[in-house]
């Protein structure tokens, strides 16, 4: 009997198997989702002023969230005034944004740049005459409130009793949706208390009046917001006892309640909240007297937090800076 017509099958159909292994092999390595696929590539960009000038904003970027290198020293100085606490976003309209404390009165300055190096300075935005007589920024110290209560332009909960708003400090971007927002501690004259105010048309150009984050009170600064499904956590320093405390509510503009803050210690201030790539969260703390810059790790969804740790390379050198994630 001639075997070879039925090697030949053999060969043939052991072939087409092998064939058919190959590109189901091929199919689970390419489908999304798959457990041995590499993790999407991040970019985290980091601005800051630094120990040496408050006038001057660095850039910096990583890949992790942890080391950081310089991708453009003194990138930009405004016109005037100051580029402390910067906070930064990448717009819809493709560009990126900062806006900064300007420390002249009740402006915040913003700026914009296409390749978060080269800035165009946008000046400054004057926070709206609307706000006289806002609630709650009694600092504690004055004599001119209700029995009981004190501070110097009124007590912690009511009006102010101050006319004007003397201080916008601290702003930091927070888009919800389609709604992209600026959060800015404000004072008449007394503590400072979170307000959130939301872009009106696409150029960032034109702002709601501030908005109240009840339920947050006086003597708070610092206070950035990120969104953890439905529930939105307020960071915040308490400027009496210098600490950063955590909050949440179920509406950005509250009303919050407290709960259990990381141990992150005393005596630190600029809190900026990021996602890592392995879906775990960062707080980056400003622990201003010792000239460190710290941070902490979240893996339960902002419940419990990591002992903190110093930041490697900039820590003693960069001063409250905001941080962005985006697909690299």
């Amino acid at each position: 009997m001639d075997t070879a017509p039925v090697m030949l099958t053999k060969r043939t159909c052991f072939s087409a198997i092998s064939m058919v292994m190959l590109a189901v092999a091929g199919l689970l390595v390419a489908t999304p989702g798959n457990s041995g696929a590499a993790p999407p590539a991040w970019r985290y960009t980091m601005v800051a002023f630094s120990n040496v000038s408050d006038r001057d904003m660095d850039v910096y970027e990583s890949g992790d969230g942890t080391g950081f290198q310089p991708v453009g020293l003194s990138a930009f100085r405004p016109q005037s005034g100051l580029v402390r606490d910067p906070s930064i976003f990448r717009n819809p309209d493709g560009l990126y944004y900062v806006t900064y404390t300007t420390g002249g009165g009740a402006s915040i300055g913003f700026a914009r740049s296409s390749d978060r190096i080269n800035w165009t300075p946008m000046g400054n935005y004057p926070v709206p005459f609307c706000c006289a007589f806002m609630p709650g920024t009694g600092d504690g110290t004055g004599s001119t409130s209700p029995p009981g209560f004190s501070g110097s332009a009124g007590f912690k909960d009511g009006p102010s009793l101050s006319p004007f708003v003397t201080k916008a400090w601290a702003p930091e971007w927070f888009v919800d949706g389609d709604r992209v927002n600026v959060i800015l501690s404000l004072s008449t004259g007394g503590g400072f208390v979170p307000y959130l105010m939301t872009a009106l048309e696409p150029s960032l150009r034109l702002w709601s009046p501030p908005v109240p984050l009840a339920g947050i009170g006086a003597d708070h600064i610092d206070t950035t917001v990120v969104k953890v499904g439905s529930t939105y956590h307020a960071f915040t320093k308490n400027e009496t006892k210098k600490f950063v405390e955590h909050a949440v509510a179920s509406s950005v503009t509250g009303p919050y309640s407290f709960v259990p803050p990381g141990n992150w210690g005393s005596l630190v201030e600029g809190p900026a909240v990021v996602q890592l790539p392995n879906g775990a969260w960062r707080i980056y703390l400003d622990a201003y007297t010792e000239g460190k810059y710290l941070y902490s790790d979240s893996t339960d969804g902002l419940r419990t937090w990591s002992p903190v740790q110093e930041l490697p390379g900039l820590s003693g050198t960069a001063r409250h800076f905001g941080v962005m994630a985006e697909p690299a």
